[in-house]
């Protein structure tokens, strides 16, 4: 069976108002010089030894008609293809909440909750998301599984602070406060008291090249990058190109805010890699 994230619509007139959070698994150092490369306004704060918290403005979806789903799992994929660690995407309206883990370049996996709590996604996927983050197989999985069943005590935010229950185990702590169900504004108040909260501004294009360069330089992806001249940094760029184009174009089509970021990055990162590849000397 599929894992692809369901899309959900418009946020309707009951229900909390749509906000959204997103858990990223590295230290806020690392995570804040991915994160500029998004161009939205975020503050950003530890969530654990080994976890980050981003929290949006949220302009997409409060001033831009844009679907809060939509634009967090756009978001999470352009931060998880250039970064070496995975991203929890949390997300709610007033119809649905739900998740969307990207990591790589490996599809985007999820799950939905009705307002009401009534699950609305597919069990595969919660095994999927328990795999990828190294979850126990059997207490995590079962707590996992748990949350596919229904629950009449149980609304779509409570199934996601149920959800961050789980993840505890892996290390994950958000601050007080910072919960599903709550609005964008009241996420950034509280974030924002915090002393060790940083914004994320939006770079210029010189710096975010420079950015998205230190971003990856040095981890694991290294091997791929277009100044080790290896073949892999060659098909890395070609692929990107590939996979960019269409996802703009798509975004475009769409008015996907986030589908065109992750799209414009793969882009750039793509036509960086071909650049370099032409301009440099050769033996």
């Amino acid at each position: 069976m599929s894992t692809e994230v369901p899309g959900t619509g418009p946020a309707g007139p009951t229900g909390p108002s749509p906000g959204a959070l997103l858990l990223c698994r590295a230290v806020p150092e690392s995570v804040a010089l991915a994160a500029r490369l998004l161009s939205e306004p975020m503050l950003l704060t530890g969530a654990g030894d080994t976890w980050s918290v981003l929290v949006p403005e949220g302009r997409p979806w409060r001033y831009g008609g844009e679907p809060v789903d939509r634009v967090l799992t756009g978001w999470a994929t352009a931060l998880a293809v250039g970064a070496p660690w995975p991203v929890l995407a949390l997300w709610w309206d007033a119809d649905r909440a739900g998740y969307t883990l990207a990591s790589g370049f490996r599809r985007p996996v999820g799950y939905v909750w009705l307002a009401n709590g009534t699950p609305a996604g597919e069990d595969e996927a919660m095994r999927t998301f328990a795999a990828r983050l190294g979850l126990d197989p059997v207490l995590d999985v079962q707590a996992l599984d748990d949350l596919t069943e229904a629950d009449p005590g149980a609304d779509a935010p409570a199934r996601l602070r149920a959800l961050l229950a789980v993840l505890t185990r892996a290390g994950v702590s958000l601050p007080a406060g910072l919960a599903p169900g709550e609005p964008a504004d009241r996420l950034r108040e509280l974030a924002g008291a915090r002393p060790d909260t940083r914004a994320v501004e939006r770079p210029g294009w010189p710096e975010a090249v420079r950015t998205g360069l230190d971003a990856l330089d040095g981890s694991r992806l290294a091997p791929w990058m277009p100044w080790s001249g290896t073949s892999r940094s060659r098909a890395l760029a070609l692929a990107q190109v590939a996979t960019g184009l269409p996802l703009t174009v798509w975004g475009v089509r769409r008015r996907s805010a986030g589908r065109i970021v992750a799209g414009l990055l793969l882009l750039g990162q793509g036509m960086a890699g071909v650049a370099y590849e032409l301009m440099r000397p050769r033996d």
